[in-house]
């Protein structure tokens, strides 16, 4: 963890009895109805122990086994369901169970119960302490073990994230979500994006547990290659989207200077006489390739850039109808 950041996790450390209050937790859940007897007695048992105050929004993602009217059968106030018409992903159920609650801080959990329920007190106790993300390093049998740690190994490489489990239980400040542009399945990049923000991330172990019932929603080799394509398109969204002349642009005018480049060769090479006046000429073919492609990638990378210039004043004035924020990204003021 970078040192400049811990004075700034002090500056903005909560008493924990106001985050055990002020907080939601978010359970997407997609065919989990025979889970949902324990997870809710679980839950209900953590809030009495650790006399929590938060409120519990289930989302269920299109289920078509009953989830959410087993979830309203158990008849806890403390419980909000709200339904999707059919399966939109993670993301999408993130995304909705935020826009149910008004609470400051939100915990993300998993219906199925692979995290014990006790581990959400610590990760309140960690916001607590300034935190902007806090998420879990999972300790215990992973059956995608493999997949999941080449995954994180890349993010790492890649975005620099001071982690080192990017796709586990996890717990985040509410304004996150205002700055942060969450696509189809890209929950899996929450934690990189929000650090590309600004926001500070820390992590703390929890141990993962065996599924009691039913089987994993999100497995299997189309995930996997779903994964690989969205961590380059998060890559570039991150590293070319503020300066896409930097990638358009350079590449365009490499292109461009080598058509240059070949077109002088080809001039000489006919002056003397080495290449015949008439028939095959495959280095002029070349030229006009290169030189089409180079103006067509340095126009893009100009229209990208207006592109980018709209989006930047958009966030500006979505902050500023937000609320007023710091000098630095996700510094909201309160």
């Amino acid at each position: 963890m970078n040192p400049q950041t811990l004075p700034r996790v002090a500056e903005r450390s909560v008493p924990v009895a106001e985050v055990r209050q002020r907080f939601a937790l978010l359970v997407p859940a997609y065919n989990e109805v025979d889970n949902i007897p324990d997870l809710i007695r679980e839950l209900r048992a953590t809030w009495e122990r650790h006399g929590l105050g938060g409120e519990v929004i289930l989302v269920d993602d299109g289920s078509g086994d009953g989830t959410a009217a087993a979830a309203a059968a158990e008849g806890w106030e403390r419980l909000k369901v709200v339904r999707h018409r059919r399966n939109f992903g993670k993301t999408e159920a993130l995304v909705t169970g935020a826009e149910a609650t008004d609470a400051d801080w939100l915990v993300l959990f998993d219906a199925d119960l692979q995290h014990d329920t006790e581990e959400i007190p610590r990760y309140l106790n960690k916001l607590a302490e300034g935190w902007d993300i806090v998420t879990g390093r999972k300790v215990g049998k992973y059956e995608k073990a493999g997949v999941s740690s080449t995954y994180n190994r890349l993010s790492r490489l890649l975005f620099k994230v001071p982690v080192s489990d990017l796709n586990s239980m996890k717990a985040f400040r509410r304004e996150i979500l205002d700055e942060v542009t969450l696509r189809h399945d890209w929950h899996r990049f929450f934690v990189v994006l929000a650090y590309d923000r600004g926001f500070t991330v820390t992590e703390i172990d929890i141990t993962l547990h065996p599924r009691r019932h039913g089987v994993a929603k999100y497995s299997g080799r189309n995930r996997i290659v779903g994964g690989l394509l969205d961590l380059v398109s998060v890559a570039f969204y991150l590293f070319f989207s503020r300066k896409p002349m930097t990638f358009f642009g350079l590449n365009g005018l490499l292109m461009a200077a080598a058509g240059v480049l070949v077109g002088i060769v080809t001039i000489v090479l006919r002056v003397q006489h080495v290449m015949p006046p008439f028939g095959f000429r495959p280095l002029l073919y070349l030229v006009v390739l290169l030189e089409t492609l180079g103006f067509l990638l340095f126009g893009f990378g100009l229209v990208a850039e207006m592109i980018a210039a709209q989006r930047a004043e958009v966030d500006r004035l979505r902050r500023r109808l937000g609320g007023s924020t710091g000098d630095s990204p996700g510094g909201r003021i309160r």
